[in-house]
């Protein structure tokens, strides 16, 4: 059977057969096809050159691995590509924000003032406060993000929620835990 090779069910066949046949020949066409295009996208959207080379080669890596969990009823294979090449971008720069080990203060620190210990106090004590009234659902997915230190995908494997409801109970928690703080230090600045 022939495609058009501008036909967006080629490219799924393609895509396809990476994913269950681990078909090299499918996957350097597709390589040809998106791997300019998703490189001159990160360059559009910010990255040197050489960074979005390195990144466009990552995404390609990551069509390798993954292409078994590709669901063609969710996402074209260009949404599906450039999806991955704009996570790949945040956790790229994600990376370089944070400080390498050298860069990060170390040897004896200036001990805080009283007040700032005594504000830090009472900010956790409300804090907890503020969580333990959280509904439920809330208050188990604030702790395992928070407190349990797991990303969305870990807490969606965990708990079988979709992403999408766990992402959206996490922000209505933040904006009550955000609304009870504000409205206590409004309470307490009255007094």
């Amino acid at each position: 059977m022939t495609f058009d090779t501008k036909d967006e069910a080629y490219w799924t066949s393609l895509l396809v057969a990476v994913g269950t046949d681990r078909d090299r020949a499918a996957f350097e066409q597709l390589f040809r096809q998106y791997g300019p295009r998703v490189k001159a996208f990160l360059i559009r959207t910010g990255l040197t050159p050489g960074t979005a080379e390195d990144c466009m080669q990552d995404v390609m890596v990551t069509l390798w691995r993954k292409a078994h969990m590709y669901d063609p009823t969710r996402a074209t294979v260009a949404t599906w590509l450039f999806t991955i090449a704009r996570n790949r971008k945040i956790d790229l720069i994600r990376k370089i924000r944070r400080p390498e080990p050298e860069d990060l203060p170390w040897g004896p620190q200036a001990e805080p003032e009283q007040s700032e210990v005594l504000a830090l106090r009472d900010d956790s004590r409300r804090l907890a406060e503020a969580v333990a009234v959280l509904p439920e659902k809330q208050r188990d997915l604030i702790e395992k993000a928070f407190f349990g230190d797991l990303t969305h995908s870990e807490i969606a494997a965990q708990t079988g929620l979709p992403l999408g409801t766990i992402k959206s109970r996490i922000r209505l928690a933040i904006d009550r835990l955000r609304h009870a703080m504000d409205t206590d230090l409004q309470g307490t600045a009255q007094r």
